[in-house]
């Protein structure tokens, strides 16, 4: 990934944001060219430190015969993201741009075995059902053993281990006070989550500013 060094976000900071989101496209690549699917995850580490990502994949997928401890993965993580308007900015002869967030994490993956596959679908539904508190958390236990080892035989486990992560978290962070605030400000008044996330970001970046700012010409108040 290309990042510039004014959107480069630290080594934690990345694997923060991949843990929070859980969610991101695994990429490889056989004889036959790339493979590429989304998938949810968990990380963990090892005992040097090192980030283990954990996932499973349909067992018919490609990207499982791609698992050989050797090959290495990409694992792309990006949320919110939105387009800016030149005309929000409060300086003249800007350019449109988009803004967003986006990790990738790059490592060998390998199969797990059976018991690593159980922990594994242990530990990524806890951290989605977690995430519905006060709900009651679901668990493979609720399962009849059964249904559950069928299944299991249906997917196969894979654990990535990270040996690269870079990101980017372009959010105007090079441009001035008035700019970073128009362009906040604009994007909190768009009606998609993507705007009104790339935003949120944007002020908890300056939030000793004051983004109460009028709207643009043509614009809803």
């Amino acid at each position: 990934m290309y990042a510039p060094p004014q959107f480069k976000p630290d080594r934690s900071a990345c694997l923060a944001f991949a843990a929070a989101r859980g969610f991101g496209l695994a990429c490889a690549h056989d004889a036959a060219g790339p493979i590429a699917s989304p998938l949810p995850f968990a990380i963990q580490y090892a005992s040097d430190g090192t980030p283990l990502l954990s996932f499973h994949v349909a067992r018919n997928n490609p990207l499982a015969r791609c698992a050989d401890a050797r090959t290495p993965w990409l694992m792309a993580v990006t949320a919110g993201h939105a387009y800016v308007s030149a005309d929000w900015y409060a300086s003249p002869d800007q350019v449109p741009t988009w803004l967003y967030r986006s990790v990738q994490l790059t490592g060998p993956a390998a199969v797990m075995s059976a018991s690593e596959l159980d922990a594994q679908l242990d530990d990524v539904s806890a951290v989605f059902e977690s995430a519905l508190a006060p709900k009651r958390p679901w668990t493979m236990a609720k399962m009849a053993a059964g249904r559950r080892n069928a299944m299991k035989q249906a997917i196969v486990g894979v654990m990535m281990r990270v040996d690269a992560v870079t990101g980017s978290f372009k959010l105007n962070q090079h441009k001035s006070d008035a700019d970073h605030v128009a362009v906040a400000a604009a994007l909190a008044r768009q009606p998609d989550a993507g705007s009104q996330e790339i935003a949120a970001e944007m002020v908890a970046l300056r939030p000793h500013l004051d983004y109460t700012v009028p709207a643009f010409a043509g614009e809803p108040a």
